[in-house]
């Protein structure tokens, strides 16, 4: 068997793009010598994050359909059709072995064409409700890697193998870093802190949600962590007061952020969903409503439906948040059953089971 080689394709947002870093790391440490390409689109965040994890990536002209018609719609087949020919000039130049796409719009044309190309691929789907592209995609595909249970619905039931999310290695030990983290973040050890996640560009609701509450929040006798993302960091960071409030554009230290919160306010984007299981601390999930298919209320009900979490619709927070943050910061039974719900709901060992799908699939 000569040296191994595998392209893999997602992007657009952080929720595609980390997984298949993920992935392409546990591949690396199974097959050192193996040679990885990425493909991503060619305006997208991809681009940067890629090559800052240390891989290759190359840019395709592509972008999704807009609800409206605008020129970007015209221009769609266009950029489609150019699409498929470098992305089969890029299979036909690198050979790889399997393809991986974790959704996105780059990952269609690629996959599309390492299908009529006859070369292994796999899909890892991360929402409950799947994208456009993934679906389309399925019907060819050799195994699909999922992430929530009842997808048959939307994808061949013979391919579907269930196995969880990628997350960071480092989220599995987070309980002994606690001492670390209050220190990192200069944290009052006498005090509950609370995270707030915006995402990395930031969540206009939330934020606006927190800025109304801050005494209030405040006042209950407790320290807040308040991510709100690069776009809005100037509009919020005058609320840090080096003591009780501090507001960031992005963490860097997601293991050392979750091991000092107690309590966590967070959009229900696949990725932070599935780190939130596998930290287990009391979540209240925000859903942004602006999502293809409203996924993200879909990812957070799967939890909630299993009592491991607390959901509130952005159009209820003006009358629904205070009494429901007050009850979850005051009763202990509560934020217990959260934790050892959403705990359960965890699969840690979800990035080796889809490099397992991936090596059963070498020739």
């Amino acid at each position: 068997m000569g040296k191994l080689k595998f392209i893999l394709s997602g992007g657009g947002t952080g929720g595609h793009i980390y997984p298949a870093i993920a992935i392409a790391n546990e591949l690396k440490l199974r097959f050192p010598d193996a040679e990885f390409l990425f493909v991503g689109a060619e305006d997208k965040m991809e681009m940067q994050k890629v090559p800052q994890a240390g891989y290759e990536i190359e840019g395709l002209w592509i972008s999704g359909l807009q609800r409206k018609l605008t020129l970007q719609n015209l221009m769609f087949p266009l950029k489609v059709t150019s699409s498929l020919l470098t992305s089969r000039k890029i299979l036909k130049a690198f050979k790889p072995d399997v393809v991986i796409g974790t959704g996105g719009f780059a990952s269609g044309p690629l996959l599309q064409m390492a299908n009529m190309m006859k070369i292994p691929t796999v899909i890892q789907e991360q929402n409950s409700y799947p994208g456009i592209t993934n679906k389309l995609l399925s019907k060819k595909a050799n195994v699909i890697c999922v992430a929530y249970e009842n997808l048959e619905r939307f994808f061949p039931k013979e391919k579907i193998v269930f196995t969880g999310n990628p997350v960071r290695q480092d989220l599995l030990e987070i309980d002994s870093k606690r001492k670390e983290a209050l220190k990192h973040f200069n944290l009052n050890p006498n005090k509950k802190t609370l995270l707030v996640l915006g995402g990395s560009l930031g969540a206009r609701r939330l934020n606006q949600l927190i800025e109304k509450e801050i005494y209030n929040l405040v006042s209950k006798d407790i320290q807040i962590i308040w991510q709100c993302g690069k776009l809005y960091y100037h509009d919020y960071n005058h609320f840090s007061d080096g003591q009780l409030v501090q507001v960031v554009s992005f963490i860097d230290r997601m293991d050392l952020v979750y091991a000092a919160a107690d309590f966590v306010i967070s959009r229900a984007g696949a990725s932070s969903v599935s780190e939130l299981c596998l930290v287990g601390k009391p979540v209240i999930f925000i859903p942004s409503p602006n999502v293809a298919e409203d996924h993200q209320t879909k990812n957070a009900k799967a939890i909630v439906d299993k009592n491991g979490a607390i959901l509130i619709k952005e159009s209820e927070l003006d009358f629904t948040f205070e009494p429901i943050f007050s009850n979850l910061i005051f009763n202990e039974n509560l934020q217990r059953e959260l934790s050892e719900n959403i705990k359960k709901l965890a699969k840690p060992n979800a990035t080796k089971d889809i490099v397992e799908q991936i090596v059963k699939l070498i020739k």
